[in-house]
């Protein structure tokens, strides 16, 4: 899996690098890409994990916040105005918003952001992943569903075969009666039908190995069980 993604949106150079660094003490460090407030409409992200926006310009926050929202990916926002913030809770409710007041002068609103935005990364991924999971799990119950549906008419189709087979072979005891053309084509009939009787043959021994192999696994798993349980 591809390195996490944290967009980070600013005016100042500082902020963005103040991010960075703490970010770099991390196990996991992420990916970044830095965008002023400026540059977000033309250069807009559609793929991130994170979003971390500093203070904007006011008339570059719906700009940038109004497609961050929408995304419904994490985004935090660091803002020191009041009246900003205010703003931001009604308007994108999404957002969470960490004010730095006092504590601007010292680490505290930076662990907290990196902190947080951590956290938001890892839950991120592990949504992700749990989508796909659950995208493999339908992908292979519908592939289930068939495999059941064809094994349950195989009989049906075997009896359908016997049928155009035995046909085949009657009029295939009269060579005389038929033209070359016409004894040619019966034949690729009866071939094809041959070749669909071989596949179906094929499903039944793989359903029985498919058995065998689950019965020993079902052995085994009784067997660690036992061993554990003797063991305590």
């Amino acid at each position: 899996m591809e390195a996490p993604t944290v967009l980070i949106i600013s005016d100042e150079a500082d902020f963005s690098r103040r991010i960075t660094a703490r970010w770099q003490m991390e196990r996991t460090v992420p990916t970044f890409t830095l965008l002023s407030g400026e540059l977000w409409p033309r250069f807009a992200v559609d793929v991130f994990d994170v979003a971390i926006v500093g203070d904007l310009r006011r008339e570059l926050l719906s700009v940038v916040l109004e497609p961050l929202h929408s995304a419904g990916q994490p985004v935090f926002c660091v803002c020191e105005n009041a009246a900003t913030a205010q703003l931001i809770r009604e308007r994108w409710p999404r957002i969470s918003i960490l004010r730095p007041g006092d504590s601007l002068e010292t680490p505290h609103w930076l662990e907290t952001l990196v902190l947080a935005a951590s956290e938001a990364v890892h839950r991120s991924r592990a949504e992700n992943r749990a989508r796909t999971a659950e995208f493999h799990c339908a992908a292979l119950e519908r592939q289930a569903t068939l495999g059941r549906y064809m094994l349950e008419m195989r009989h049906s189709l075997n009896n359908a075969l016997t049928s155009v087979l035995g046909n085949s072979d009657l009029l295939l005891l009269e060579p005389g009666s038929l033209s070359a053309q016409t004894r040619a084509q019966i034949e690729t009939i009866r071939n094809m039908t041959l070749r669909i009787h071989e596949i179906m043959q094929r499903f039944s021994s793989l359903e029985k190995e498919m058995n065998v192999v689950a019965k020993q696994a079902e052995r085994d798993s009784g067997k660690s069980y036992a061993a554990v349980a003797a063991g305590d």
